[in-house]
C-alpha cells in the first residue's frame, strides 16, 4: 500500500470533483416528485407514526423503520425538519452533501492505498457516475449515509493499520456498526470485505490483531449498532428471520448489474421515456437549450463507457504485481462475494438501490488497474492515463446530460411523478378530515410534504374476492361523505385494481363512489383521483 504525502494540487482537484457532484445533483433535485421510499425515513416524526420505538421515561425513541432499516437518517434529518420544515430541498440536499462527502472520503482512502494520481482518477470517475449521483440525490434506498459510513469506517481502519492509534480502530468499528443500524444490508459489504481481507491480507491482519484490539473493535461496533442490537434482542432476532434465498432471478440480476455498470439502469424508472409525456416541457433559456442540443449531437446517449473500462480492468489483473495485484484482488473478491449475496437473496439485487451498494469498489478497481497499466508505459504513462480518464469522464458527463434532459422535458416516471405536489396542495386547502389512500406510493409522501398535517392513512383492498383486509375501516370511512379517498388513475396504479376492489366492496353495502377531483402532473398526465362515497 502506498502512503505518499499530500499533494495540494491533487487535493484541490479532488475537491473540485466533490463540488461538481453537488452542483450536478442540485440541478436534478427539484425536477422530480417525491417517491414513497424516499420519504419513508420521516415516518417516525409525523402522524400516523410508523416505527419500532422504545420508551425512556416519557420519551418515545424510534429505533427501526423495518426489520433491516434503521432510523439513523430519521434522527439526522429531525433538526433540519424543525428548522427548515419539509420539502424537496430539505429532503434531498443533505443526502447529496453526504454523497459528496463520501467521494472525498473515497479519495482519501484510495490515496492511502494507491497514491494521489490513482485516487484522483477514482474520485472524478465516481463524481460523474450517473447512478451514484442520482441514487445519492434522491436516496430512496437509502444509500447516501451507507456509502459514507462504510467508507469512513474503512478509512479509519486503514489509518489504524498504517499509523496505529486505538481511537482510529474504535472509530472505524463504530462507523461500520452505525452502517449496520442505518441498513442491515451493510452485512453484505462487511462480510464480503472480511472474506477478501482474510484471503489477501491475512498476515497483515494477524500482525495487528490481539485480544485488546479485538475488544476495542467489538465495543466500537456494538455501540454503533446498538439500536439494531436492542431491536433484535426485543424481537427475537427479527432482522435475521424470514429471509428467503433463490437463484430463479439470477439472469435478471446479472442484467441489472450490467445496466448499473453502464449507467442506463435509471432510464424509464427515474425519468419518463420520450413519447410518454403529453405535454413535454420545452427548454427555457440558453443553458437548457444547450442541454437539448448537446443531447442531439451526442446521439441521445443512454450508456457510458465505464463498463468497457471495467472489463479492461478485469483483463489486466493477471498482469499486475505486488501491492497493485493485492489491492485489485481485494476489490474483486469483495465485489463478487457482496453481489452474490444479493443475487441469491429474494427481493434483492434487481434494483439500482441494491446494486449501487457494491460501489465504489468497481471504480476503485478500474482506477487501480488502469493506473498500473499506464505506469508500465514509461514517459507516456501520464498522458495515457489522462486520455483514458478523459474519455470516461466525457462519456459520463454526456449520460448525465441525457438524464437531465429527460427529467426536465419528460418529468418523472410513476414512482417520481410531480403530481404529488399538486395533490398535497389540493388536500391541504380543501380537507381537514380523514383521508384514505387506496394504493401504495401516497401516504409517506403526503405525510412528509405536509409535515404530518394531513390525517392520511392507507386502506388497501388487496383481496380480489370476498371482503378486503380493511373491510371495517372501509365501511367506517365510506359512511361519512366528508372522508375522502385517493387513488392513482388506472395507468399509474401500483396495486392494480385495488381502488376498484374497495369501490366494489363499498357498493355491496349501498355506497357509490363519486369523483371529487382529478389531479394531473405538470406534464398533462391525470395521475391522482380524489373521491368519496355517497349513499
Amino acid at each position: 500500500m502506498r502512503t505518499d504525502t499530500d499533494r495540494p494540487k491533487a487535493n484541490l482537484l479532488a475537491l473540485a470533483a466533490c463540488i461538481f457532484f453537488v452542483g450536478a445533483g442540485a440541478a436534478f433535485l427539484p425536477l422530480l416528485g417525491t417517491e414513497n421510499d424516499e420519504a419513508l425515513f420521516a415516518s417516525p416524526w409525523f402522524q400516523p407514526y410508523d416505527s419500532y420505538d422504545v420508551h425512556l421515561l416519557r420519551f418515545r425513541i424510534p429505533l427501526m423503520l423495518m426489520s433491516y432499516l434503521g432510523t439513523l437518517k430519521s434522527w439526522l434529518w429531525l433538526p433540519l425538519f424543525k428548522v427548515f420544515g419539509t420539502g424537496v430541498w430539505v429532503l434531498r440536499f443533505p443526502a447529496l452533501l453526504a454523497g459528496a462527502a463520501s467521494i472525498w472520503v473515497f479519495y482519501l482512502l484510495l490515496r492511502r492505498i494507491a497514491g494521489s494520481r490513482t485516487a484522483l482518477v477514482g474520485c472524478w470517475l465516481l463524481a460523474l457516475d450517473s447512478t451514484y449521483l442520482l441514487t445519492s440525490c434522491f436516496d430512496w434506498g437509502p444509500v447516501a449515509m451507507q456509502h459514507l459510513l462504510l467508507l469512513g469506517g474503512a478509512l479509519l481502519l486503514l489509518r489504524f493499520y498504517q499509523q496505529g492509534g486505538d481511537w482510529a480502530l474504535a472509530g472505524g468499528a463504530f462507523l461500520l456498526g452505525a452502517g449496520m443500524w442505518d441498513k442491515a444490508l451493510a452485512v453484505w459489504m462487511l462480510s464480503a470485505a472480511g472474506v477478501a481481507a482474510l484471503a489477501v491480507f491475512r498476515k497483515e491482519i494477524w500482525r495487528v490483531t490481539g485480544f485488546r484490539r479485538l475488544g476495542i473493535v467489538v465495543a466500537g461496533f456494538s455501540v454503533g449498532a446498538l439500536p439494531l442490537i436492542v431491536y433484535n434482542v426485543n424481537t427475537g432476532l427479527s432482522t435475521f428471520k424470514g429471509q428467503g434465498y433463490s437463484t430463479a432471478d439470477f439472469p435478471v440480476k446479472v442484467e441489472h448489474l450490467k445496466r448499473t455498470l453502464d449507467g442506463s439502469v435509471l432510464f424509464g424508472y427515474l425519468t419518463a421515456e420520450d413519447g410518454e409525456t403529453p405535454k413535454p416541457h420545452a427548454p427555457v433559456g440558453p443553458l437548457q437549450n444547450a442541454v437539448v442540443r448537446l443531447s442531439e449531437l451526442a446521439g441521445r446517449p443512454r450508456k457510458n463507457v465505464f463498463i468497457y473500462a471495467f472489463g479492461l480492468a478485469l483483463l489486466a489483473i493477471p498482469f499486475l504485481r505486488g501491492w497493485e495485484l493485492r489491492a485489485a484482488l481485494f476489490c474483486l473478491i469483495t465485489m463478487a462475494v457482496q453481489w452474490l449475496q444479493m443475487a441469491i437473496t429474494m427481493n434483492a439485487g434487481a434494483s439500482a438501490h441494491h446494486t449501487i451498494l457494491v460501489w465504489p469498489l468497481p471504480v476503485m478497481l478500474v482506477a487501480i488497474c488502469l493506473a498500473a497499466l499506464c505506469r508500465r508505459m514509461g514517459r507516456a504513462a501520464t498522458p495515457a492515463l489522462v486520455c483514458l480518464t478523459a474519455i470516461m469522464l466525457i462519456s459520463g458527463a454526456l449520460q448525465l446530460n441525457e438524464y437531465y434532459r429527460m427529467a426536465r422535458q419528460n418529468g418523472g416516471s410513476k414512482w417520481w411523478n410531480d403530481g404529488i405536489f399538486g395533490l398535497s396542495t389540493f388536500l391541504r386547502q380543501n380537507y381537514s378530515t380523514r383521508i384514505y389512500a387506496t394504493d401504495w406510493g401516497i401516504v409517506e409522501n403526503l405525510r412528509l410534504l405536509d409535515h404530518g398535517g394531513l390525517a392520511v392513512e392507507a386502506i388497501f383492498g388487496a383481496a380480489p374476492e370476498g371482503a378486503p383486509p380493511d373491510a371495517k375501516a372501509i365501511l367506517d370511512a365510506a359512511a361519512s361523505p366528508a372522508h375522502v379517498f385517493i387513488a392513482h388513475t388506472a395507468p399509474f396504479e401500483f396495486f392494480g385494481g385495488a381502488s376498484d376492489r374497495v369501490a366494489r366492496f363499498a357498493w355491496t353495502y349501498g355506497y357509490r363512489r363519486e369523483t371529487v377531483a382529478t389531479i394531473s402532473d405538470t406534464y398533462g398526465r391525470p395521475f391522482f383521483e380524489v373521491y368519496h362515497f355517497i349513499r
